[in-house]
């Protein structure tokens, strides 16, 4: 039936292909843990692999959360929260955060990292990532399972260790990690970099290449 009605409007089905019911295969995608806290009571992570960057002037990104999340109210009410890159190193952390309640357990013991002040908001980052953004709620869209958090970027906390001689970052030597179809991985080779494609190449070293 699928198949006819293809034909019929003119859509020829791709040889090898199989049609899914509509979800969520966007992959891979970030893996973050995010850091929150209300005053006077112990932070806590949440790990979310549905956030990114929507906005660079201002700086801005989004997160979206089940309401029934511990940390939804908690986000939801302070108005803040710190979004922490994620590494090789931290992958068990990040899985630990993401599936464990911080109604129950205080993840920042259980995985022994450690909470770090941040300038610009009252919650604590993890000293263990490798960039820690700071950020303020901005608006709350209600969609269907999940609130879309939009927060602006009020400060960016990054570990010296990436920083060369020159006070150039290398947050690519961090092993940040990605998460695809229920599994995590560790980024790998380089394949290229923003605007290769139409980079002009220069004709000294085309000339090398030649007589090699």
């Amino acid at each position: 039936m699928k198949d006819k009605n293809n034909r019929e409007s003119g859509q020829a089905k791709p040889s090898g292909k199989t049609d899914w019911k509509p979800g969520n295969m966007l992959y891979p995608v970030p893996a973050v843990m995010v850091s929150c806290m209300r005053q006077g009571e112990k932070p806590n992570i949440i790990t979310i692999a549905w956030a990114g960057t929507i906005c660079s002037s201002p700086a801005m990104l989004s997160i979206s959360i089940r309401r029934e999340r511990y940390s939804y109210n908690i986000i939801k009410e302070t108005g803040e929260f710190a979004l922490n890159l994620v590494t090789a190193d931290l992958v068990r952390a990040a899985d630990y955060c993401g599936v464990k309640s911080g109604r129950d357990v205080d993840k920042f013991s259980d995985m022994k990292l450690t909470p770090c002040s941040l300038t610009n908001i009252g919650v604590p980052g993890i000293a263990e990532s490798p960039v820690i953004l700071s950020c303020k709620v901005t608006e709350i869209k209600p969609l269907g399972s999940h609130d879309l958090f939009l927060a602006e970027v009020v400060g960016v906390t990054v570990d010296n260790q990436y920083m060369d001689e020159k006070n150039k970052f290398h947050l690519n030597q961090s092993k940040l990690i990605t998460y695809s179809h229920g599994e995590y991985f560790e980024l790998g080779k380089k394949v290229g970099t923003f605007g290769y494609s139409v980079k002009k190449t220069d004709k000294k070293s085309k000339d090398r290449r030649k007589r090699k």
